[in-house]
């Protein structure tokens, strides 16, 4: 005999429950009227989803939920068989990726369930017990409540494992979104550049091609290994604007040859682009400053620092006492970089005696962070703990950046990884509806073959 199994036989016995109740009830046989009355319906099973059910009570329930929410939206529910279909869909596929997360072991513990909770609360502005009390005044049962949170962490972890960590967005793809918005990202700012041309002449043979190049690309490393380019620009190109330094002045992105756009929209100021090929030969800018539009600038820090990490051998105390000594000795003369390179168990940083070079707000620990904002350029703090060990930094200096540029790349890198990710999610959705085994229990519920 076949064995059942457990979901299964669970809802089999919940629809003979009323069956079952007057042989169980205790010995009286029943009246005639008893006898003749229709069974109580409990509930029913509307779709066999795998390993699992689908009752008409979940269905209702969802779908009052669903209800409740378009109203409040001020959206207009679909008619009653377009809302019992769709919802019973998202019941399925809730279903289905319920049963992968078990399989594969995603769990989510009462302790992480609280901490959401508690998160979900104070995004509210409220106490746990406040939102709790909310939750109920709005007539939804709390633990029910507790428990679809859960089930959306399960989720969220389930996709995270599938679809997130396969989602790539590559430096180019990033670099194609902005120089396509370009024109609307900087309608309204100027760009002041500098020009070199190494031109060819019209119907150029490969040769002459190939010797023009190889003149850029020696311009080109002759600029990143730190000649002016203003002086290169009046000694070597060809260009209109050479006697001038190469300087093309203040323009906007409209008054700027079109092969310029993308590599300007990229560029930061001070920043020298790649060699840019066109029909008149091969060209480098350098974009010299950026006026008008929206500009983002951030106040970037240079600082340096010392780490000492606890171990067996090293209590907290001998790393904070280590590091006192250290202060005071730099204090009183010796030089930070060759006590960095000594001590410090940060050895990335260790060898460039203790630099971390410039850095955006928001680059180290909260910790750190605070640190660094007490100091004026020179001064070095006090010893302090971070989840690294303990550490004593020292402000070089302070200086405003336009972090335009960064913040594009960011917005567009979070922009196409959001469209990757949900085409990914979609897709992989729809492979794991196909390969399941779902059977409608009430043909009315069953998907519109013309859907």
């Amino acid at each position: 005999m076949t064995e059942l199994r457990p979901a299964l036989l669970l809802a089999i016995l919940l629809l003979l429950l009323p069956a079952l109740l007057p042989a169980a009830s205790g010995g009286e046989p029943a009246s005639a009227d008893t006898a003749s009355a229709p069974p109580l319906l409990l509930d029913r099973i509307v779709a066999i989803v795998e390993d699992d059910v689908v009752t008409w009570r979940e269905l209702l329930q969802r779908m009052d939920r669903i209800e409740r929410q378009l109203r409040e939206k001020g959206i207009a529910v679909p008619a009653l068989p377009s809302l019992r279909r769709q919802v019973l869909e998202r019941l399925i596929l809730e279903r289905l990726q319920l049963q992968l997360a078990q399989r594969l072991g995603i769990r989510i513990d009462d302790l992480t369930l609280d901490r959401q909770m508690e998160r979900l609360a104070r995004a509210n502005q409220m106490s746990l017990q406040q939102f709790r009390d909310m939750i109920v005044a709005d007539g939804i049962d709390y633990a029910a409540f507790r428990e679809e949170v859960r089930r959306e962490l399960a989720l969220q972890a389930l996709h995270k494992r599938m679809v997130d960590q396969s989602v790539q967005v590559s430096d180019r793809e990033v670099d194609d979104l902005i120089a396509s918005q370009s024109q609307s990202l900087f309608k309204d700012t100027e760009f002041h550049i500098r020009h070199i041309l190494v031109a060819v002449p019209e119907q150029a043979t490969p040769e002459q091609v190939r010797k023009a190049r190889k003149k850029a690309e020696r311009l080109l490393k002759a600029l990143k290994d730190g000649a002016d380019f203003a002086e290169l620009a009046a000694r070597e190109s060809d260009g209109r604007y050479a006697l001038q330094g190469g300087d093309m002045g203040w323009r906007p992105l409209g008054r700027l040859p079109r092969i310029f756009v993308r590599p300007l929209a990229l560029l930061k100021v001070g920043q020298i682009s790649d060699i840019i090929r066109s029909p008149a030969g091969f060209h480098i800018i350098k974009l010299e400053g950026k006026r008008g539009g929206q500009q983002a600038w951030v106040e970037q820090t240079h600082a340096r620092h010392i780490l000492i990490k606890p171990s067996a051998l090293t209590s907290d105390a001998d790393a904070r006492a280590t590091l006192e000594s250290l202060r005071a000795r730099i204090e009183g003369g010796d030089d930070f970089a060759r006590l960095a390179r000594a001590y410090s168990d940060d050895t990335g940083s260790a060898i460039e005696g203790g630099d971390l070079g410039w850095a955006n707000p928001g680059t180290f620990v909260p910790e750190f962070e605070a640190e660094l904002k007490k100091l004026k350029p020179g001064e070095i703090s006090a010893p302090f703990k971070s989840q690294y060990g303990w550490h004593i930094v020292q402000l070089l200096e302070r200086r405003k950046v336009d972090n335009t540029v960064d913040l594009l790349r960011s917005r567009a890198r979070q922009l196409l990884y959001e469209r990757k990710r949900e085409e990914q999610l979609r897709e992989w959705l729809r492979r794991l509806r196909d390969e399941a085994h779902v059977e409608y229990l009430m043909p009315e519920l069953a998907p519109d073959e013309n859907d």
